[in-house]
Order: structure tokens, then C-alpha cells, then sequence
């Protein structure tokens, strides 16, 4: 009888770790939600609770951590419960940065408001789209133990690269056009590459999935269409 209490127990504790995972990206895919609908509505209060939001997501992965630690030092996990263990740890912390991102996007897009800058906003949205999506479909594969939704989400990836390179050459175009505006560029410039790296931390998200449903490593090279880094302003390039 008090082995199969000890049994139980062990189950809810597994059970309430992967709740705790699924809440907190919840949460982070809300706040980020949040975070793009600022840059249409210049919504400043949306904007300072989007950023708190933040503090909430970081005490989630502390417990999510202490979870963790209770569970190596008390059960002794082998096998596929250590698996689920350790990726929950990891996956807490991708997540967390996800919040990170997103709160970056927030007050950004918060000191927009400032400005009445043209820019290109629908490939700013399109990024943001892509990458909600992708984030949302990492939990749902997670909850699922979904491996062809996470091999998905992987290869998703490339589509958030493509357009944030293109969104790169337009603005360093329109910082050489409008030297004036640059400032409200600039914050467009960060937006996009904190959506880029929300893409990156899903496409990580469904590599650690993969992982935990199968036990087995993505061999394959990622799927990268990134090419910013070798970028230069269209007047470096004419020189």
C-alpha cells in the first residue's frame, strides 16, 4: 500500500510538471499576443502589463526548477520519466526567454507611440503571425507528444528568417532615405529581431519535443534562411 502511494505521488508530481510547462507557455504566447497588438494600437497600459507580465513567467520557471530538483533528489527518475523531467527544466528556460523577448517587443513598441513613422508593418505582423503560430503549435505538440507537429514547427523556421531578412534591406533603406527617422527605425529594427529569436526559441522548443517523444536527436542540420549578418546599408554596398 505505500509503495503504490509513493507510486501515485510520483505521478501527480509528473503530472503537475508538465501543467506548470503548459502554463507558463500559455502565458508567454499571451503576453507576446500582447506585445504585437501594441505596435497597431499604441496601447500604453496594455503595454505596462505586458512588461510585468514578465515577473510572472520568471517565478514560474523558479518553481518549475525547484520541481525539477525535488523530483532528481527524492524519485531517482531513469529512462523516459528522466527525459520528461530534464526537458521540462529545459523547455522552462526557452520559455522564459520567449518572455524575455516578448517583453522587449512591448516596450519597443510602446515607444512608438511617439512617433507616426511609415514603416513596413505588414511584414513586421507577418513575422509576429508565423511566430505565434509556431510557439502555439510547440505547446500543442508538447501536450500531444506530437512529433510530426514538432518536425513542423522545425522546419518553420526558415519562413521567419526569410522575412526578417527582407525586413532588414527595407529598413536600412529607409534609414538611408530618412536619416531624420531614424530613431523609430531602429525600435522597428529590434522588434523584428526579437520575433526572429521568439521563432528561433519554437524551433528549440520542437527540437527538445522531438526528443522527448522519440529519445532521439535531430541529426538533421536546422533549416536556416538567416542571412542578415551579412547585410550592409545600400550606400556600403555601392562603395
Amino acid at each position: 500500500m505505500a509503495q503504490q502511494r509513493t507510486i501515485k505521488a510520483y505521478e501527480n508530481e509528473l503530472t503537475t510538471l508538465r501543467a506548470s510547462v503548459v502554463e507558463m507557455a500559455g502565458l508567454a504566447e499571451s503576453q507576446f499576443e500582447a506585445a504585437m497588438k501594441i505596435l497597431d494600437s499604441h496601447d500604453n497600459a496594455l503595454a505596462r502589463d505586458t512588461v510585468a507580465a514578465d515577473k510572472i513567467i520568471d517565478a514560474m520557471e523558479v518553481d518549475i526548477e525547484k520541481q525539477v530538483v525535488e523530483m532528481l533528489a527524492l524519485r531517482s527518475p531513469v529512462a523516459d520519466d528522466l527525459r520528461e523531467i530534464i526537458s521540462a527544466l529545459k523547455m522552462s528556460s526557452l520559455i522564459e526567454r520567449i518572455a524575455d523577448y516578448a517583453k522587449n517587443i512591448a516596450k519597443r513598441a510602446s515607444a512608438l507611440s511617439a512617433h507616426t513613422t511609415d514603416g513596413p508593418f505588414p511584414m513586421l505582423r507577418e513575422m509576429g503571425r508565423i511566430s505565434a503560430e509556431m510557439l502555439r503549435a510547440a505547446t500543442d505538440a508538447y501536450i500531444r507528444r506530437d512529433t510530426e507537429k514538432a518536425l513542423a514547427v522545425w522546419r518553420r523556421d526558415q519562413d521567419v528568417d526569410r522575412l526578417y531578412d527582407s525586413l532588414v534591406r527595407e529598413l536600412l533603406t529607409y534609414m538611408m532615405e530618412n536619416p531624420a527617422e531614424i530613431t523609430p527605425y531602429t525600435h522597428h529594427l529590434f522588434i523584428a529581431k526579437n520575433i526572429e529569436r521568439i521563432g528561433d526559441q519554437a524551433t528549440n522548443l520542437a527540437e527538445i519535443i522531438f526528443y522527448l517523444a522519440t529519445g532521439e536527436i535531430l541529426e538533421e542540420s536546422r533549416p536556416k534562411a538567416d542571412k542578415s549578418s551579412y547585410l550592409t546599408s545600400p550606400a556600403g554596398a555601392a562603395r
